[in-house]
């Protein structure tokens, strides 16, 4: 056999090996569930192994909006797992993507403005939701979604949903009152009594009023603005800061003690608050409304660091928020609807999950959840809509 034909034998031999190798590989890599999440160093290969590697982890460590991890449910998982729950409130989306991003933490409690960012960056990863069987049970309405899945993939489970409120005290405007207007074109009858939600994202709502009440703008998705939908949003902004008597933070407890002395009447709340303001002693006199026109919202999701020092105690918690026991107790205390429709037979009030609109999907239509705003625009536009740059330069120069 001469040289040359030798050289062609071992070339097809090897291409045939190589093709045998990549198919070996892809019937070995993940699945549309996330086994790809195996792969977190330390993390066990079935429950059994990861409830007896959590066993010795004993803890994990949680960046969290603040309510989200409360010892009364903290607990059960506590002595039904061994990890111990240390958590650490984050002021804002970007306070936790940056507490995350130190490596100190196994996870946190992203909302659609910073779960689309970790995901980019690679700070979490996707999971295996063999390992997370409760997330069968998770409401299709919530699940693949943009702000919690990538590539097919999800990366995370859902915490629970709620939109973002109008709130007024019904001592100084009228009960019937059912529009953004009066936060918006008609602010300046409350001028220093406004109560106004500090961060960027808050761009949304202004472009969510300009949708309704301006569709020669054309805006679709209020995240996804081009330069004169943004530019109007903006003004819009501007025109609104002076009446503004607050633009209250993450940490709640400073708008709750604004509407209960009156130094605020109206503003944009969330549920959480609400519940606060209704169930102190005695209750002060507010209603709170999804507007006409519709409202942002969130569907903050549950994220596992891609370096978790404690992967397992992670999961098993991961698992655990989304069981009906621990959904009933969740959505109770914030004020939000249970991811888990199997939840809403164990919450205390019966009718929890019919007014916080569980289980209607037509109800959550208008409520547009919080995202990561991207040059992509999403449609035949192209890559010309504001980022998440462009947001938080704005909103600097709003806030002055």
């Amino acid at each position: 056999m001469n040289k040359a034909r030798c050289r062609w034998i071992k070339a097809i031999g090897l291409a045939a090996f190589l093709v045998v190798a990549a198919l070996s590989a892809a019937s070995c890599g993940g699945d549309d569930n996330g086994g790809s999440a195996t792969q977190i160093e330390g993390l066990g290969s079935d429950l059994d192994e990861i409830k007896q590697k959590a066993r010795d982890e004993g803890q994990v460590n949680l960046v969290i909006w603040s309510g989200y991890a409360d010892p009364a449910w903290a607990k059960p998982f506590t002595d039904q797992t061994g990890c111990a729950v240390k958590t650490k409130d984050g002021a804002s989306s970007d306070d936790m993507i940056d507490l995350l991003s130190t490596g100190q933490y196994d996870g946190v409690s992203a909302s659609g403005n910073a779960s689309v960012r970790l995901m980019a960056r690679g700070d979490v990863a996707p999971i295996d939701t063999d390992l997370t069987p409760n997330f069968a049970d998770v409401q299709e309405g919530v699940k693949n979604q943009s702000y919690n899945s990538k590539d097919g993939e999800p990366y995370g489970v859902p915490h629970g949903r709620g939109p973002n409120l109008l709130v007024f005290r019904t001592d100084a405007l009228p009960a019937s009152t059912n529009s953004w207007n009066v936060i918006w074109d008609k602010a300046s009858q409350y001028k220093g009594k406004v109560s106004i939600y500090d961060d960027s994202i808050f761009i949304a709502d202004a472009a969510v009023y300009l949708k309704a009440t301006q569709p020669d703008l054309e805006i679709d998705n209020p995240y996804e603005l081009d330069d004169k939908q943004f530019q109007a949003a903006v003004a819009l902004l501007k025109q609104q800061a002076p009446n503004v008597g607050e633009y209250w933070p993450g940490d709640v407890a400073k708008q709750v003690q604004s509407f209960t002395n009156g130094n605020s009447v109206v503003g944009t709340t969330w549920p959480y608050q609400v519940n606060l303001l209704e169930g102190a002693k005695p209750p002060v006199p507010v209603k709170a409304v999804k507007p006409t026109e519709g409202t942002t919202g969130w569907s903050d999701t549950w994220m596992i660091y891609s370096k978790a020092k404690h992967p397992n105690c992670m999961y098993l918690w991961m698992d655990y928020i989304i069981s009906p026991s621990a959904q009933a107790k969740v959505a109770e205390s914030f004020g939000e609807a249970p991811v888990n429709a199997k939840a809403c037979a164990l919450t205390t009030n019966k009718n929890h999950c019919a007014a916080f609109h569980a289980e209607d999907e037509g109800w959550w239509k208008d409520v547009y959840y919080w995202t990561t705003p991207t040059k992509d625009c999403g449609d035949d536009r192209g890559d010309v809509c504001k980022t998440q740059e462009d947001w938080k330069a704005a909103w600097t120069e709003i806030r002055g």
